[in-house]
């Protein structure tokens, strides 16, 4: 057991080596391919920062782990929004001012609630996944035709100095091959650990990937939108946080979905309930100001707190 909780450990710390590998390569080379910064952060850094998610969705599919695949997806999006926007916001109350965030927080939602119907009838198959891959290449056109209409100067720079600018080109490739190997193998290293875990102490796998996993893929977005809370950056903490959830739905079960259907095993109603509703919870954040307080961050990271106390019951 002791040996499997290694294994489980070190995946989660190789992923996020991994991911910030790729954050760092992917935003620096986009940058200096002409991209906007705004675009950059809502797409580019949102798929580098869901590489974790990527990458043990797949292992988890091919290997037959489907409550892993899917349980791992759904309990990031649920740890994103709960935990990552409840935190940011109880460290500064953020007030969304980009258009852009603000278009793509029903987006989001519609991506949710798709999500949620696909899976009632127990499959997440091909053609569903070809359905939601589709939606991932068309929020990637609307992100970037959207960055062209402009925003205020001050947003622009949120995400302008956000991102980090590397010396040459030749390093941002090294970071995102060297990022990608390690992601590779922190997903393998992982499951392996998170399947031994799960039949040791008798639980399914998906709830092994709804707490554990899902909360350390979450760990880049939850560093990120700290930290650009703390520093005023509002646009840029939602952005990432909004943008890695749609990119986790859209683009992440979308390609897992097609290289290998995904059976839905190991969920509970009220799972999937909670992945809906954390969601639905933005709607009276955009009716009051598109303020995110923090009596609203508390609520928020409450719910989290509950819901994860009826996983370990």
């Amino acid at each position: 057991m002791l040996a499997d909780v290694a294994l489980l450990t070190a995946g989660l710390i190789l992923l996020a080596i991994g991911a910030e590998a790729l954050v760092r390569g992917a935003s620096a080379l986009a940058l200096r391919l002409g991209i906007a910064p705004l675009v950059v952060g809502l797409t580019v850094v949102a798929f580098a920062t869901g590489a974790p998610e990527l990458a043990v969705s797949v292992k988890g599919a091919v290997s037959g782990n489907s409550g892993i695949a899917l349980g791992n997806v759904i309990g990031s999006n649920i740890s994103n929004i709960a935990l990552v926007l409840g935190v940011a916001a109880l460290v500064r109350p953020m007030k969304v001012e980009a258009r852009l965030v603000r278009r793509e927080i029903p987006l989001m939602i519609a991506a949710t609630a798709t999500l949620f119907v696909l899976l009632l009838d127990g499959l997440l198959g091909r053609l569903d996944g070809a359905l939601l891959m589709a939606g991932a290449v068309a929020y990637t056109v609307f992100a970037y035709r959207g960055a062209s209409e402009g925003d205020k100067p001050a947003v622009s720079s949120q995400f302008d100095s956000a991102i980090e600018r590397l010396r040459t080109p030749f390093l941002s490739l090294a970071l995102i091959a060297g990022g990608v190997a390690i992601l590779v193998v922190g997903a393998n290293v992982l499951v392996e650990g998170a399947v031994s875990i799960a039949g040791a102490l008798g639980v399914s796998q998906a709830v092994i990937a709804l707490t554990v996993i899902a909360i350390g893929t979450s760990l880049p977005e939850l560093a990120t939108s700290v930290t650009a809370a703390r520093k005023r950056q509002a646009d840029v903490a939602f952005g990432n946080v909004i943008g890695s959830s749609t990119i986790n739905i859209l683009g992440i079960l979308g390609l897992t979905a097609l290289i290998r259907p995904i059976v839905v095993e190991g969920l509970r109603p009220l799972d999937l309930g909670m992945f809906l509703g954390t969601a639905l919870f933005i709607l009276p954040m955009m009716a009051r100001g598109w303020v995110l307080s923090r009596l609203e961050g508390f609520l928020l990271v409450a719910a989290y707190v509950l819901y994860l106390t009826s996983l370990v019951a």
